[in-house]
């Protein structure tokens, strides 16, 4: 297939053109950055709220994987994030719809729960936390990734382009990955609200290929998270010291991870499987 990819310079991009590449796709990439690399076709670069960049990127395209987005909740206009990955996000499925495209990936975020960057502690209705929990969103980051996750369900309803949104924690590997195993060490309580989840960017790379092939209809939104926590301690100890009371309807031994990723496995036919440990 020829496959573009937004945000193709970024951190997950990089890994996910080497991915594709490997298995033969031919790709297509744009960013608001130039993107320099050998194993791309054609290359766009220029801001994706603009709708020229957009449909010239879309150009005679099979499917694309939309990673484009501020991908983290700091900013110093809350309006302007939320505006901006909302605005991306209808910008290319829109036009993905439009072209034809029959399938998008979409990195969403486990942050559209609402639990990750929650301006006051919450806690789950329940663990492990699976894509039928209740949203509890209330910051603009999480809003911006449920109403993606929204859009694409519209553009299946209009367009009727299969879409598969992708619910990721914290993504990371070698250095980056370890640095982030070191300040959840450092403070666990600091992880509460994010589940302590986290995912190897290899695992996110490889989910994201076979989200583009598996033979499914719709638009589904699927949990993506590596089978353990972020965190040294037990995952009972966790459950004991920062969510006592809520209920727990699956065995967690060890340090089985929190968030519920077996649709993953079901509907993409793979799974994360880094873990601490390998």
């Amino acid at each position: 297939m020829r496959v573009l990819v937004t945000g193709a310079a970024g951190h997950l991009g990089r890994y996910v053109l080497g991915e594709l590449a490997a298995r033969g796709h031919r790709l297509v990439a744009v960013d608001q950055v130039p993107v320099d690399d050998a194993r791309v076709d054609r290359v766009h670069t220029g801001d994706l709220r603009d709708p020229d960049v957009v449909r010239a990127a879309m150009d005679d395209v099979h499917a694309v994987v939309h990673l484009a987005a501020i991908p983290h909740p700091i900013s110093d206009d809350d309006s302007a994030l939320f505006a901006a990955n909302c605005l991306t996000a209808h910008r290319v499925l829109d036009e993905a719809g439009r072209a034809g495209v029959p399938r998008v990936v979409a990195t969403s975020s486990l942050a559209a729960v609402g639990l990750a960057w929650a301006p006051r502690p919450l806690s789950p209705r329940y663990l492990p936390l699976d894509e039928q929990h209740p949203v509890l969103v209330e910051d603009p980051y999480g809003l911006s990734k449920l109403v993606l996750e929204e859009i694409a369900h519209a553009t299946h309803r209009r367009w009727g382009t299969d879409v598969v949104s992708l619910r990721m924690p914290f993504t990371g590997t070698s250095t980056r990955l370890k640095g982030h195993f070191a300040d959840v060490a450092a403070d666990p309580g600091e992880h509460r609200g994010g589940l302590w989840g986290w995912l190897d960017t290899r695992d996110a790379a490889t989910v994201i290929r076979h989200a583009l092939t598996a033979k499914l209809t719709g638009s589904h939104v699927i949990n993506v998270a590596a089978p353990d926590t972020s965190a040294p301690q037990q995952t009972a100890d966790l459950l004991d010291r920062y969510f006592p009371g809520v209920p727990v309807l699956a065995e967690l031994p060890g340090r089985t991870s929190l968030f519920d990723s077996t649709a993953c496995a079901r509907l993409l036919g793979c799974a994360p499987l880094r873990g601490r440990r390998m």
